[in-house]
């Protein structure tokens, strides 16, 4: 019962919070669009972060198989495949969220779209 009432207080005070917010800034659609806003920088996040895991797991891989190499019986070979395929499918996320972001929203979709992916050498 304690923990439905902390559950309710904090919704509660969230709820509050947020229409105190949207009466301060200008209403909930001021609120909404600054949302959105900032929705692009952790789409930059994700990518970025996406290219740097999809690396160190190719990397990982490397030095998997290298271990393989030495001792077979130490090291099965489903473990560097493994980690080279992770690592790809890592590396490839952001063009992924590109290419269903423009299937979903088309190329105008500006507020519900995906604004922060970025290629390389582009």
């Amino acid at each position: 019962m304690k923990r439905v009432i902390i559950g309710v207080s904090a919704l509660l005070c969230l709820t509050m919070s947020t229409v105190l917010l949207a009466a301060v800034s200008g209403g909930i659609g001021t609120v909404a669009q600054n949302v959105t806003a900032n929705l692009s920088a952790v789409a930059k996040l994700i990518t970025a972060a996406s290219y740097v895991a999809g690396m160190a797991f190719a990397v990982g891989a490397v030095v998997k198989f290298k271990a393989h190499k030495d001792n077979p019986t130490q090291i099965p070979i489903g473990t560097p495949i493994a980690l080279l395929f992770v690592g790809a499918a890592l590396i490839f996320i952001p063009t992924v969220f590109k290419v269903s972001g423009t299937t979903l929203f088309g190329s105008s979709g500006a507020v519900a779209g995906i604004s922060g992916i970025t290629s390389f050498g582009g």
